[in-house]
């Protein structure tokens, strides 16, 4: 590879992207757009769910047991109902996601030491929110229910009791459980993966469209050489994305990063070069922009939202489904992209990831340059 012949096709390169908006868009502008829209859209939170609360008892014990409930930032209580028959219609238009149902019965059953049954009804057409609140109502009751026993007994004559458990929690990484902080890095991924596949293949096919590819294919250009030359200025403007998008995580999201840059800087690289050579293949099969860009959509859209662990655990997936997960190299990119940003892990925790992305990389690189050579031959 001459470094005098790659240096006129560079800067031919950087010119056709300076007086071609699109691509500047599509490299720049598009990824913190995409970013910013997605990042508030997807949120997996589930927070301050509407409740109904059917109170047939209307006692001090069923008032503080509805204020336990509703103090926190889980659930918003919308509706006190004077019976259950009014549930059904809040249900059918949506207007609360759970019911509770305190018995009339509920403070004299306390007070003679019965367990009353309180009825907890949700809404279950989204199964994912519906386990989640049952989860924190469930929880909310189970610590209600515990003082209330330890009063019992203190109560009873027996020395002040202490909690047989006391479960002292920590979340690592993550406090608030925000899910944005696992989505928006899975965002970059997504993101980059395709912009970069698209831009890279519609530059090529529009060359090829307008006949300056066959002024390139006349030069005393290797085919490496040629590739050479149109990665390098889409790497350096897809990194100045990339950065950007690092940039709108931490000021919109306050998601910053807690490892070594270097070795961000080196993931980022690598994976980018992977989305490169895929869009040098793309547009050696592509005989238009149009093709170009289905193709481009199909080879990256639904793999890396899909199967590379961004919003679907891979985990859950059918065998079959994991396996293909395996030639995905946003999954990888995603594992090395959530260590270093979110836990500042060291190079052992992802060095697996970093050399399949390595392999994925000159594999395609490879298979771009023989379909290339084939078409030089011709």
């Amino acid at each position: 590879m001459n470094p005098r012949r790659l240096k006129p096709v560079i800067r031919k390169e950087f010119i056709q992207i300076r007086r071609d908006p699109i691509s500047l868009t599509l490299l720049l502008i598009l990824p913190a757009f995409i970013l910013v829209m997605f990042g508030y859209a997807l949120n997996f939170d589930v927070r301050h769910l509407a409740l109904a609360v059917v109170d047939l008892d209307r006692s001090q014990a069923s008032r503080e047991l509805v204020m336990k409930v509703t103090s926190g930032e889980y659930f918003d209580l919308k509706y006190r109902l004077d019976s259950i028959s009014e549930i059904d219609p809040l249900f059918d238009t949506e207007k609360i996601k759970l019911a509770l149902v305190i018995p009339g019965n509920f403070a004299r059953d306390l007070d003679s030491g019965k367990s009353p049954e309180i009825q907890v009804l949700a809404d279950g057409t989204n199964s994912t929110t519906a386990l989640t609140g049952l989860g924190y109502l469930s929880n909310i009751l189970l610590q209600y229910s515990t003082r209330l026993n330890l009063g019992l007994l203190e109560r009873s004559g027996l020395k002040k009791l202490a909690m047989p458990v006391d479960g002292r929690i920590r979340v690592w990484y993550n406090p608030e459980l925000k899910s944005s902080r696992f989505l928006v890095p899975g965002l970059m991924a997504f993101v980059l993966m395709i912009i970069i596949v698209l831009a890279t293949a519609l530059s090529i096919v529009r060359e090829k469209e307008r006949g300056t590819m066959n002024q390139l294919l006349l030069s005393p250009l290797g085919p490496a050489e040629m590739i050479a030359g149109k990665i390098v200025p889409y790497l350096l403007l897809s990194l100045l994305g990339a950065h950007l998008l690092l940039l709108a995580g931490w000021g919109l999201f306050g998601i910053a990063v807690r490892g070594s840059y270097p070795l961000l800087l080196l993931v980022l690289v690598l994976f980018l070069f992977c989305g490169l050579s895929q869009g040098i293949l793309v547009s050696t099969v592509a005989t238009s922009q149009q093709v170009a860009f289905l193709l481009a959509g199909l080879t990256t859209l639904l793999p890396t939202f899909i199967l590379s662990g961004f919003v679907f655990p891979i985990r859950n997936m059918p065998p079959v489904v994991q396996a293909i997960t395996y030639i995905i190299p946003a999954r990888y990119f995603l594992v090395c992209l959530r260590a270093i940003i979110l836990k500042g892990a060291g190079l052992s925790a992802y060095y697996r990831e970093i050399i399949f992305l390595v392999i994925y990389g000159l594999a395609i690189t490879a298979l771009s340059l023989a379909r290339l050579r084939k078409s030089l031959a011709r």
